[in-house]
């Protein structure tokens, strides 16, 4: 998912807030389509990168997403494969990211949105959907292609002397290589606006993914996991199962707190509820350690 090349520069100003809001805002289009019962009424899995360079370090913003083929019914009974050749209609989605990120920029930031041109909100916005294929090996592919991806690999510097960097990139539109060749400071340039702001999170979790929708998941793992047995549970007996692994799921959850603290370690984040915590130090509340 793209952003139309008049946002740029806003983008470039406010990175953190926008970057934030196309990540949200693309994943929020996705499971809102999902949602509905025609499409494929049940909620999906959703890993969301963000990238901001296009093959020649140009300034191209845009959100990877990886999709489960599918989702969990809203009674939790159920997995929901997905129906033809996308997940969603690409039309459709487009115009819907485009609808939630003018709502999202106006609500968040009036200021900004003010100064953007109304034909940006009127001309297409571009969504790229196709199909990545099954099993643990096309996940793993995805992932390594896309999350641990920097801007410039070092397969692709060709040379380097005292005044020049030669780098090639892929020509997407003619389908074949190209090389490039840049002063140093122009380099550097291209190269560092990519480095994103301190403390932001290329990679989130949204849907089934979620860290707050640990139980979901699961449910949806026992599922797909019983479709594949040679003689999968009659319903009843599948809803027991999933009855079951619920419960258990809920009671781990409030055990977990509660066995960490007892046990000494770093209990759950209050904010996300997750357990990968460390604790870096203890400061008191009436004084913090930038305070004179």
């Amino acid at each position: 998912m793209t952003i139309p090349s008049q946002l740029h520069a806003l983008f470039r100003r406010q990175q953190k807030l926008l970057y934030g809001l196309l990540m949200q805002v693309a994943a929020q289009a996705v499971l809102e389509l999902c949602a509905l019962k025609r499409l494929l009424g049940a909620l999906p899995g959703l890993l969301a990168v963000l990238h901001t360079w296009s093959g020649s370090l140009g300034y191209h913003p845009h959100v990877h997403l990886l999709i489960t083929g599918g989702g969990l019914t809203p009674d939790g009974q159920h997995w929901e494969p997905a129906r033809g050749d996308y997940l969603v209609p690409v039309a459709q989605l487009s115009r819907k990211v485009a609808a939630l990120f003018r709502a999202a920029l106006q609500a968040k930031a009036p200021a900004l949105f003010a100064t953007v041109p109304a034909a940006v909100w009127q001309g297409p916005w571009v969504t790229f959907c196709k199909h990545y294929g099954q099993g643990n090996e096309a996940v793993l592919n995805y992932l390594s292609r896309y999350v641990f991806r920097t801007a410039l690999s070092n397969a692709r510097l060709l040379d380097m002397d005292e005044t020049h960097v030669t780098f090639r990139y892929k020509d997407r539109k003619a389908g074949t290589w190209r090389t490039e060749r840049l002063e140093g400071v122009a380099f550097l340039r291209r190269f560092l606006q990519h480095v994103l702001p301190r403390g932001f999170h290329k990679v989130r979790s949204y849907g089934l993914w979620h860290p707050s929708k640990r139980s979901q998941s699961n449910r949806a793992w026992l599922l797909l996991t019983l479709e594949q047995l040679a003689d999968p549970p009659t319903p009843a007996k599948l809803a027991d199962l999933v009855q079951a692994l619920t419960q258990l799921t809920d009671e781990t959850d409030q055990a977990s707190p509660k066995r960490a603290e007892e046990d000494g370690a770093q209990p759950r984040c209050p904010h996300c509820g997750s357990q990968q915590t460390r604790l870096l130090g203890e400061w008191p509340r009436w004084r913090m350690p930038w305070a004179s």
